[in-house]
């Protein structure tokens, strides 16, 4: 008899929500693992560097009840990577705190394990001096100068350290950052099952019903074995097709066919996509090509400074015509005026996103010489000094929109209409990527300690 498992995910994140029906009827079909994906780098740095959740707590709390219970009264375990959206130690800490207050809430008896994925600055320092780190993406080589000033660095988990927390009897596993399919991974390997159709499944799962149309944050069912992997949405009014599959194949890679991952790549160029209902497809013919060297990504942030928001719009005609030389004039206002109080030209980053002309392509707009009837601004100030200095040039910013003059002008109050007061939005700390390098690693579980808990 053929080895199967049978893997329940929830939704692309924990917190985007999933219908209990949903819920429901995955659990019907007994899966051996439920569990989501907690996060993802697509939210940018903020998340990361200020240890704040990338979704909102209370929606996270409902989600990870039902799963929770769902979970442990069939008696198998729940698994969830890069929890909290970042996967750092403040945000694995916070899953852990609702997991605990909902075990005592609902009388849940399980032990869990805590998977840290953040890293000791001084242990990346001793990679990097034993030549063991090197960048991706363009990124200058890590120094210890770079290491000093990043926020938090974590480095992205595959499936070994998942599994090591399962073989220790640990029925609820939260994880720091990790490899989106890893957790998926980790329990169809466990289960004997060889790893190319084990991380094509979790390539599936890591985004729920994603792979199934219409897209949405729904539950999706997957059945793993020897040679193929079966997908089927568990809502109804979801089907998954073998273009459907085919097309989320695609999904969050630089290349179609090679995925790369912590171990090894996954190599879809053979796949045969096959629909064995009107709403399920089996996947066969992915291989899986072992590295010489196993790796993981590091993840690392630094703090850019503070920034201040202001949105503003414009339907006057004879502003718009001449837009290009009023924002100049705007620009170098705010230069003189800030540098009165103490900004520097380069101690502050202003930019002004124009929706309505190239607000989403910038100089990439191929219709940027289109007339427009009106125009919304978002201002934006960075400040590398102070939150204040930030709200300062801000001020300067939205005071100038609204009051500079332009030949032609007949408007004699204001140019901008606000659809906000207060207008100008404190946000806070800004951070930008910073480490973004390979770590070569001996040991897949080394980086990853692991604690456990009975609740």
């Amino acid at each position: 008899m053929s080895k199967e498992i049978r893997l329940l995910s929830t939704s692309a994140i924990l917190g985007y929500g999933f219908p209990e029906t949903s819920l429901r009827a995955g659990m019907a079909r007994d899966p051996h693992v439920i569990g989501v994906d907690g996060g993802s780098v697509d939210p940018g740095p903020h998340y990361l560097g200020s240890g704040k959740p990338f979704c909102s707590p209370i929606a996270i709390r409902r989600d990870l009840r039902l799963m929770l219970n769902a979970a442990v009264r069939a008696g198998i375990p729940l698994v969830i990577g890069t929890c909290g959206g970042a996967g750092g130690a403040p945000h694995l800490d916070l899953i852990a705190a609702m997991v605990q207050r909902i075990a005592r809430e609902d009388g849940l008896h399980f032990k869990m394990a805590l998977i840290q994925a953040e890293q000791d600055k001084e242990s990346v320092k001793r990679r990097v001096t034993a030549g063991r780190v090197r960048p991706l993406a363009h990124q200058p080589p890590l120094t210890n100068a770079i290491i000093d000033s990043s926020a938090r660095i974590v480095g992205m988990m595959g499936a070994e350290p998942f599994i090591e927390a399962l073989d220790a009897g640990a029925q609820v596993v939260l994880a720091g950052r990790a490899s989106d399919p890893a957790a998926w991974a980790a329990a169809a390997t466990r289960a004997q099952l060889p790893p190319a159709p084990a991380w094509y499944a979790g390539k599936m799962l890591e985004c729920g019903a994603t792979p199934s149309i219409p897209k949405g944050h729904d539950c999706l069912f997957v059945t793993v074995q020897e040679d193929y992997v079966e997908c089927e949405p568990t809502n109804p009014s979801r089907r998954c097709t073998p273009l459907s599959i085919a097309n989320h194949s695609l999904h969050e890679n630089s290349s179609p066919i090679h995925h790369i991952e912590p171990g090894g790549t996954l190599d879809t160029s053979d796949c045969r996509f096959e629909a064995v209902s009107d709403r399920a497809v089996r996947i066969s013919g992915m291989r899986w090509n072992p590295a010489a060297q196993y790796t993981v990504k590091l993840e690392g942030v630094e703090l850019a400074g503070y920034r201040s928001v202001c949105v503003c719009g414009t339907r006057d005609p004879l502003l718009i015509g001449r837009l290009d030389d009023f924002i100049a004039s705007v620009r170098g206002e705010v230069a003189t005026k800030a540098a009165g109080f103490g900004a520097s030209p380069d101690s502050y980053q202003l930019g002004i996103r124009i929706y309505g002309r190239d607000g989403v392509m910038a100089a990439r707009e191929p219709l940027r010489d289109a007339m427009p009837h009106e125009l919304g601004f978002v201002l934006e100030v960075v400040s590398r000094q102070s939150q204040e200095m930030a709200n300062a040039v801000l001020g300067m910013a939205r005071t100038n929109m609204l009051h500079t003059d332009f030949p032609g002008r007949l408007c004699r109050e204001g140019n901008m209409a606000f659809p906000f007061s207060p207008s100008d939005i404190e946000v806070g700390p800004v951070y930008r990527f910073s480490v973004y390098h390979i770590a070569e690693l001996d040991d897949p579980t080394e980086p990853f300690p692991i604690q456990y808990e009975i609740l």
